[in-house]
């Protein structure tokens, strides 16, 4: 494996059960169905670098919000035998609480996010609250805390975070949310995060219901196609099915696990995808 090649982990730290298809998709035909969601935080890695992609949320977090978690995050990444006070870069997809509730975990770390993402996060758009529910000032502030120290690197749409590991703008969801595409084995990876919260968002082309641009959100589904290799190698944010479809390197499949994206699901995941696009 060469310095511009990686492997790619997901780490999901928590699980929700208490969700019908009403809160994942808008005009569902059948909105009443169950329909549980994963929490994931992503780790980018070579022989001589390890990246990590968004913090995930912590205990207090989900205290505060009533919301379930299996493993604190800092725990997830220690079990990959990983030091998050020693981790130097941190890939922010957007700044929403499930994506940045543990930014104070890596001590050491220059953040990379989207300048749209900040600017959202900070300005009148919060001060409604139909669009200032999924974050938390607190981690807001601790990320402008970090642009005045001089640990933030900000993007306008597309860039580079290393030697085939980039970032591009797919707004939607977030105004500033970034994905983020990697260079693996097997082609180029794309972790969607919340661009697509499950395969059938992207290939149905349905929409998630916390939404702060509609016609943004479709149009970052064409992007996340055209950067990835195949559709198959476009890994959603939240959905379960991706714990079905990749190897556990670790973990239990009820509980806090890891799994490895980047050596591929195979036909699988392509009749999978058939069905949701038929």
């Amino acid at each position: 494996m060469g310095h511009d090649t990686w492997e790619v982990y997901a780490l999901r730290y928590a699980q929700r059960a208490d969700r019908v298809r009403a809160d994942s998709f808008l005009f569902d035909e059948d909105a009443a169905a169950p329909h549980p969601i994963d929490y994931f935080l992503w780790v980018i890695r070579n022989e001589t670098r390890t990246i990590v992609v968004d913090t995930g949320y912590d205990r207090a977090e989900a205290e505060r919000r009533a919301r379930p978690i299996l493993r604190d995050p800092g725990e997830c990444l220690a079990d990959m035998g990983i030091d998050a006070d020693g981790v130097d870069t941190v890939i922010i997809t957007h700044l929403h609480y499930d994506h940045a509730g543990a930014l104070d975990r890596f001590p050491a770390a220059r953040f990379h996010l989207q300048s749209a993402e900040m600017a959202y996060a900070t300005g009148p758009c919060m001060c409604e609250g139909a669009l200032n529910h999924p974050f938390t000032a607190q981690h807001v502030c601790q990320m402008v805390a970090h642009v005045y120290s001089g640990r933030v690197v900000f993007h306008d749409g597309d860039g580079e975070v290393a030697p085939g590991v980039e970032v591009f703008a797919a707004a939607g969801h977030s105004l500033g949310l970034q994905a983020v595409r990697v260079k693996t084995e097997a082609g180029w990876l794309v972790l969607a995060s919340d661009a697509s919260h499950f395969y059938e968002n992207f290939a149905a082309r349905k929409i998630f219901p916390i939404v702060a641009d509609p016609p943004a959100l479709l149009r970052s589904y064409d992007r996340l196609a055209a950067r990835a290799s195949s559709r198959g190698m476009i890994v959603p944010g939240h959905d379960p099915k991706v714990c079905d479809l990749f190897p556990r390197t670790a973990g239990t499949r009820e509980g806090a696990a890891v799994y490895r994206l980047d050596k591929g699901a195979g036909g699988a995941l392509a009749d999978y995808l058939d069905g949701l696009a038929g």
